[in-house]
């Protein structure tokens, strides 16, 4: 075990290197070979050429693509120095870079903003998979009848449905209507309560487009999972009906779920935009549409590089829960 886990967190360091890289180069010097002045687009349009020349050079734009990837490595383990025109600004590890237009470190933007991303996925997630995951093996179990007819119909309209859809139906209904739940964020470290108030609803709207995409999954591998030899060499052992599906057809269902639960949750970490926006949620979502509509190329960077590190960790934590599951992906 501890070898495995040594082989998947070496590729899970090398990959991250990789991703830095491309991303980079995506950002920096891809519009640099489209004729773009990336300097100028921090400055504004009608920026002095001075002004713009400062800005390169405080920044770095002006270094070789392969000295621009290093200074920024060595910045998030090191920190970094901005300096140009005589301007000298500090940015202390882990550094993702430095923002021209709100004129401070990408970090603390990101961590000020983190946790209320990080609330709303861990949230949704609980919610969307014991849901999900109950009414996909009921369905299977119950194939053919009105619970799972009604089930997949509710499940279809939850895939189908769009988030600002389904997040100002809620608002309207819920809170602007009938005044049960509060749409107002409140922070954890001013009241937990009025922060639970207020991401009730959200989780609720996010989790019901996740439940359904998992309980059509569910249901679909429990139902080819029923059908193997060895559940039904189970039965023909007398083993009863709840330890034949919690311990051999659970167990398989469970690796498709995995999988998509690592990716969904990653990426969800990486900022919800449509949920954040509908609901106000100061979190990496709304961070990325402003920085968006600012031409805020080192925010939008951190938060990709924030989301590709928490695809990888979601990733190696599932590979780990596959090796727990199935002692067969040790070998692998």
């Amino acid at each position: 075990m501890l070898a495995y886990l040594i082989r998947r967190l070496f590729a899970a360091a090398v990959m991250l290197v990789v991703i830095v890289m491309v991303v980079f180069s995506i950002f920096f010097l891809i519009p640099k070979w489209a004729g773009v002045d990336i300097a100028a687009s921090f400055v504004g349009k009608q920026a002095d050429p001075a002004a713009v020349k400062a800005v390169g050079e405080k920044l770095g734009l002006n270094d070789p693509i392969y000295a621009q990837v290093w200074e920024f490595f060595r910045g998030i383990f090191m920190g970094r120095t901005y300096s140009g025109g005589g301007d000298v600004t500090e940015c202390s590890a882990p550094c993702f870079g430095y923002s021209f237009r709100s004129e401070q470190a990408i970090w603390p933007v990101l961590t000020d903003r983190f946790p209320v991303t990080l609330g709303l996925a861990l949230g949704a997630a609980v919610l969307w998979l014991i849901f999900g995951l109950a009414a996909g093996v009921l369905s299977a179990l119950k194939r053919g009848t009105l619970w799972d007819r009604g089930a997949m119909i509710v499940a279809l309209a939850g895939v189908s449905l769009p988030i600002y859809f389904t997040g100002l139906l809620s608002l309207a209904v819920f809170s602007y209507g009938l005044g049960w739940l509060d749409a107002q964020y409140v922070p954890l470290e001013e009241s937990f309560t009025g922060w639970l108030g207020g991401m009730l609803l959200p989780w609720i709207t996010l989790a019901f487009l996740y439940a359904a995409m998992y309980a059509r999954i569910t249901r679909a591998t429990m139902m080819e999972i029923l059908g193997e030899d060895y559940i039904r060499t189970a039965r023909a052992k007398g083993l009863k009906e709840g330890v034949v599906i919690r311990k051999h057809a659970m167990r398989s269902t469970m690796t498709p779920i995995l999988t998509m639960l690592g990716m969904d949750l990653g990426a969800l970490i990486g900022g919800a935009i449509l949920t954040e926006t509908t609901f106000s949620l100061p979190g990496l979502g709304q961070a990325v549409l402003n920085a968006i509509k600012n031409q805020d190329l080192p925010v939008i960077l951190g938060v990709t590089l924030i989301t590709s590190l928490a695809v990888l960790l979601a990733n190696l934590v599932v590979d780990i829960l596959y090796a727990v599951i199935d002692p067969r992906v040790r070998l692998t």
